[in-house]
């Protein structure tokens, strides 16, 4: 056999060998990118749900403010009486 019909297998493995190892790390990349855009949704929705909160204590404030400004007025009617 000559030395050109021996390096062909090993070429060919060679080959085969970095095309499974590529296929592999694209398995290995999409499962990573899967992961981080599950991670990512869920942070958007925390996200969604902290600015939510954030409104509902900023509606309940304005309404506490408003009442205690009410009662404010009260008193200084009682004290201007």
């Amino acid at each position: 056999m000559s030395p050109a019909e021996q390096r062909e297998p090993d070429t060919l493995t060679g080959l085969e060998e970095r095309i499974q190892k590529t296929v592999q790390l694209v398995a290995r990349l999409r499962e990573e990118r899967d992961a981080a855009q599950r991670e990512a949704a869920a942070a958007h929705q925390e996200a969604q749900a902290f600015r939510d909160q954030a409104e509902s204590l900023q509606e309940e404030r304005s309404q506490v403010r408003a009442r205690l400004e009410k009662l404010l007025a009260q008193i200084d009617q009682i004290s201007g009486a």
